[in-house]
């Protein structure tokens, strides 16, 4: 993560405890993948199939739609169509979620922005199919865009360190509680216009950024389930080294073999630190802040960081 913002999107998929850099690169390759795919079915008359594509990763709003693509409820968060839609979507991400990955670590940020999305996705599911005020568009409407993952990365970092300053152009510096209140105050003014559906789904995912840090700092993971099954997914697709035994025989002397035995021993190197012994380090500092860690613990943090 220090190495520089190109170094790392370039080699997210090669670097652990990447999720920031994960989740931009996936966003950004898919918003590409579709920008060319819309070019060339336009012009080549496959229109039809550009149109299917992107029915295929967007929200629907209506719940029998919604039972036929179940799958759209994860990947509504990561497709775009628009350049200033994702420009601004990941600018604020990296910006906000820089400073939750340096105080609650790579796991927990990814566990916020997935959740983040789905609680949004969840708030525009509801409002759309129990509102008076969407029953005509309700059959037609979609949903795409990272926005709802993007508010709770925002408010969740608000809520960690409301007095981090962030300095602004042409305001200089301002604290991230303000813009995170600014920020939420924009989307329930807009919450009755024409993206009615979208700012219903950032709202869902502030609240869902803010309940999240006071859940963790009571000792309560929300995201201990996608965790769970991110490293699933990391044991099935990680490959195991190749062990090799072999055999050889060889006549040691008794002393011989007891000054080997001795430095042996006395090379041993320390134990290498865990993921458990990160996660605890990473509640720890949810709960009482960075300048509560021990010296140890910081180098802990500091190694496993570089790794």
């Amino acid at each position: 993560m220090y190495e520089g913002f190109w170094y790392n999107l370039k080699n997210a998929f090669r670097q652990n405890n990447n999720s920031l850099y994960k989740i931009i690169a996936i966003n950004l390759l898919v918003f590409v993948v579709m920008l060319f795919a819309r070019v060339i079915l336009q012009y080549s008359g496959g229109a039809s199939i550009y149109e299917l594509l992107r029915t295929n990763l967007m929200m629907p709003a209506a719940v029998p739609q919604l039972l036929e693509k179940p799958w759209t409820v994860m990947t509504y968060m990561f497709f775009h169509e628009g350049i200033f839609h994702i420009l601004f979507n990941m600018l604020f991400l990296y910006w906000f979620g820089m400073l939750l990955h340096e105080y609650l670590g790579s796991r927990k940020l990814a566990n916020i922005y997935i959740l983040g999305g789905i609680a949004g996705g969840l708030l525009y599911l509801t409002m759309y199919n129990i509102s008076p005020f969407f029953a005509e568009v309700l059959p037609i409407a979609k949903m795409l865009g990272a926005s709802a993952g993007v508010y709770a990365i925002v408010v969740a970092a608000a809520t960690l360190s409301p007095n981090t300053t962030f300095f602004l152009l042409l305001l200089g510096p301002v604290k991230i509680k303000y813009i995170a209140i600014f920020y939420v105050f924009i989307a329930f003014a807009n919450s009755a216009g024409n993206n009615a559906g979208g700012e219903l789904a950032h709202l869902g995912g502030a609240a869902l950024g803010y309940l999240y840090v006071i859940q963790l700092r009571k000792g309560r993971d929300l995201g201990r389930w996608i965790q769970a099954i991110g490293r699933f997914f990391e044991r099935l697709f990680t490959k195991k080294p190749a062990v090799k035994v072999t055999y050889r025989k060889e006549k040691v002397s008794s002393s011989e073999s007891y000054r080997s035995s001795k430095s042996s021993g006395a090379a041993a190197r320390p134990q290498e630190t865990t993921q458990e012994e990160i996660d605890q380090i990473l509640d720890k500092i949810a709960a009482k802040g960075y300048d509560a860690l021990s010296k140890e613990e910081k180098r802990k943090l500091f190694e496993f960081s570089k790794k």
